[in-house]
């Protein structure tokens, strides 16, 4: 079988998709399989962005995350005759040393963690849950503001060794809390803004440094993991029994290296809607890291076929119901005077769970 029967597809016109990561257009090449027999997944490729987005999902990845898969390849001979079953395609070459990894300086994350008044996203977290549980989400998950797009949010990664992986810069919208995606998609990273010369960014899950150091004591706890970053917060707002960490994005950190940080664990899945499925086979991966792992179906169990194409997660889920705070917000827009009476008597809003 040739080394190459599985390559990126060459360029033509219009060939080029919507990178699933970054969200761009025209810069995403998928690999093909040479002899037709696999017909990849739209996500197995490669993002021309190196340094801003690096996605690059590899079909040996694929083959690993879907052993179903690579036991129907049939290798042939010259003349179109089965020869044998083939695992995978091997190719005897040295193996070639890996990149170290590259880290950003730990005092860029302190110095981020300001100026959250022009942070969309920590404004919209405001109105959900307040000031002061939105506060200590922030500090707790390390979550900082950029110079960027008017103050948007920057989810760094930090590994369980207090390592800062990488930075991912993302664009929200303070009404909605929505990621802004038009008339751009707003999303980048820190090492492509600050212009750092040959970094190897290998990511970690968002949150990870919660699984170790001062937070080892959580030990015990389940570990809850969803796809974005702003969900793992919300669903820390709203179930904070779990430590939610997120893989930033369908794939991003999805990988059998990057979970080895929950060995011993035990691990629920929350997917996407959309991704339900996907996630289900990526589990398997997990049975020999995880103390127990599951891929959770609640959310299908409950979503309506629009729900299911829209591809909502826990997070909407969680917020289809306004919270007492988003309640007394909306009373403070029709009589703006109510804040001044609150202010003036010192009133605080009691959760009525806790009379």
């Amino acid at each position: 079988m040739s080394e190459y029967r599985f390559h990126l597809q060459k360029y033509r016109p219009g060939s080029k998709t919507v990178c699933p990561e970054c969200g761009r257009k025209a810069c995403f090449t998928r690999y093909i399989d040479e002899e037709g027999q696999i017909s990849f997944p739209d996500n197995v490729g490669k993002c021309d962005h190196i340094n801003s987005c690096g996605y690059h999902y590899t079909p040996k990845e694929y083959f690993n995350d879907n052993p179903t898969v690579r036991e129907t390849l049939i290798e042939r001979d010259g003349n179109g005759n089965v020869i044998s079953t083939v695992i995978m395609p091997t190719v005897k070459s040295s193996p070639k040393p890996q990149p170290r990894i590259s880290y950003l300086p730990s005092d860029w994350v302190e110095q981020s963690m300001q100026r959250f008044d022009i942070n969309p996203l920590y404004r919209y977290l405001t109105k959900v849950a307040g000031k002061e549980k939105t506060d200590r989400l922030f500090s707790f998950y390390k979550v900082g503001t950029s110079k960027m797009w008017n103050g948007a949010t920057v989810f760094w990664q930090i590994d369980v060794s207090e390592n800062v992986r990488a930075g991912k810069i993302m664009g929200y919208d303070a009404t909605t809390g929505l990621r802004i995606k038009q008339p751009f998609n707003q999303v980048s990273w820190v090492h492509s803004v600050r212009k750092i010369q040959d970094f190897h960014m290998k990511q970690c899950l968002f949150g990870e440094h919660l699984l170790s150091g001062p937070f080892a004591g959580q030990s015990a706890r389940t570990v809850a993991i969803v796809e974005s970053e702003k969900t793992a917060l919300i669903a820390a707002l709203f179930i904070p029994d779990f430590i939610w960490l997120a893989t930033g994005g369908m794939h991003g950190s999805f990988n059998s290296e990057a979970m080895q940080v929950l060995r011993g664990r035990e691990v629920i899945l929350f997917p996407d809607l959309k991704a339900t499925e996907d996630w289900k086979h990526k589990t398997k991966m997990l049975y020999s890291i995880c103390k127990r792992a599951t891929c959770s179906d609640l959310l299908e169990m409950m979503a309506t076929d629009e729900q299911r194409e829209a591809g909502l997660d826990i997070a909407d889920f969680l917020l289809m119901e306004d919270t007492p705070q988003m309640i007394l917000v909306k009373m403070i827009q029709r009589n703006p005077a109510l804040q001044t009476l609150i202010d003036e008597l010192g009133l605080e809003l009691v959760n009525a769970e806790q009379i």
